[in-house]
C-alpha cells in the first residue's frame, strides 16, 4: 500500500505547480494575442502595439519563457519578464490604436500589473525546490503590493462597474450582501498583501478563491463576449492572465 504524501511534499508540489504555470504564462500570452490580432484582422482593427514593435516585444516574452522554463538563470529572466510586460502593457496604453471601455482597461491592466508581481515574486527566489542563493525579500515584497494593487482595483471593478457586478451577481447566491462580502474580502486581501501581514494566508484564500472566479466569472464566455462584447480571444488571455496570478498566489500560500 503506498505511502500517503507527507504536508511538505504537498505544499512543494504545489509550490512548482505555481512555478510552473508562471514560468510558461508568457508561451499562452502570446498566443493568445496572435489569435486576438487574427480575430481582428477580419474587420480590419489594429493591434494594441504598433507592428513592428510587436514582434520584438512577443520574441522578448517568448525568449524570457524559454529560459525559465528550462530554469536557466531563473530569477534574471523572470526580471527580464517583468519589464518586457511592464514595457508592453505601457506601450498598448499609450498608444491608444484600440478603444476600450473603461471598465474593460481596469480589467485588462489590473491584470497585467498582477503578472509582474508574480514573476518579481518568482524573481525574488521563492518557490524554488532548491534555493541556492537568499531569496530577495524587496522583491517579493514589491510584487506582494502589484498583487495588492490587483486586488483593490478588483474591489474598484465590483463597486463602479456595472458590467462586473453583473457578471458576479448572475453566478452568486445571497445577491447584492454577498456581493459586499466579496468586497471586502478582497479589500482584506489587498491590505495583507500591502503591508506584508499574513501574506501567506491570505495568498492560499486567494488561490481557493481564484478558481472559482475562472470557472464561474471569467469563463462565462457568453456574457463577456455575446452580452458585453469583449472579443474571444481578449477574454482568452485575460483569463490566462487569471491563471497566471493563481500561479503567484500559490507559490506565495507554499513559500511565502
Amino acid at each position: 500500500m503506498a505511502a500517503c504524501p507527507s504536508r511538505k511534499q504537498m505544499l512543494r508540489f504545489l509550490s512548482q505547480l505555481g512555478a510552473f504555470i508562471l514560468t510558461r504564462f508568457g508561451f499562452w500570452n502570446c498566443f493568445s494575442m496572435l489569435m486576438l490580432f487574427a480575430e481582428r484582422a477580419d474587420s480590419k482593427r489594429k493591434p494594441d502595439i504598433h507592428v513592428p514593435y510587436l514582434y520584438v516585444d512577443m520574441g522578448a516574452a517568448v525568449l524570457c519563457s524559454s529560459f525559465m522554463t528550462f530554469g536557466v538563470k531563473r530569477r534574471w529572466f523572470a526580471i527580464a519578464a517583468a519589464v518586457q510586460l511592464a514595457v508592453s502593457t505601457y506601450a498598448s496604453y499609450v498608444g491608444e490604436q484600440v478603444h476600450y471601455g473603461e471598465w474593460l482597461k481596469v480589467r485588462m491592466y489590473s491584470r497585467a500589473l498582477a503578472i509582474i508581481g508574480g514573476f518579481l515574486i518568482l524573481a525574488s527566489g521563492a518557490g524554488e525546490v532548491y534555493r541556492q542563493k537568499p531569496r530577495s525579500r524587496s522583491l517579493q515584497s514589491t510584487g506582494q503590493v502589484f498583487l495588492g494593487v490587483y486586488l483593490i482595483c478588483m474591489v474598484y471593478s465590483l463597486q463602479h462597474s456595472q458590467e462586473d457586478r453583473q457578471a458576479y451577481l448572475n453566478h452568486i447566491m445571497g445577491g447584492e450582501i454577498t456581493l459586499v462580502l466579496l468586497e471586502v474580502l478582497f479589500g482584506v486581501l489587498a491590505l495583507a498583501f500591502l503591508s506584508g501581514w499574513y501574506v501567506r494566508l491570505a495568498a492560499q484564500i486567494l488561490a481557493t478563491v481564484l478558481p472559482l472566479v475562472l470557472l464561474l466569472i471569467d469563463g462565462n464566455m457568453n456574457y463577456w463576449h455575446h452580452t458585453r462584447k469583449v472579443e474571444f480571444w481578449n477574454q482568452m488571455k485575460l483569463m490566462g492572465h487569471n491563471v497566471g496570478v493563481f500561479g503567484a498566489a500559490l507559490i506565495l500560500a507554499t513559500d511565502g
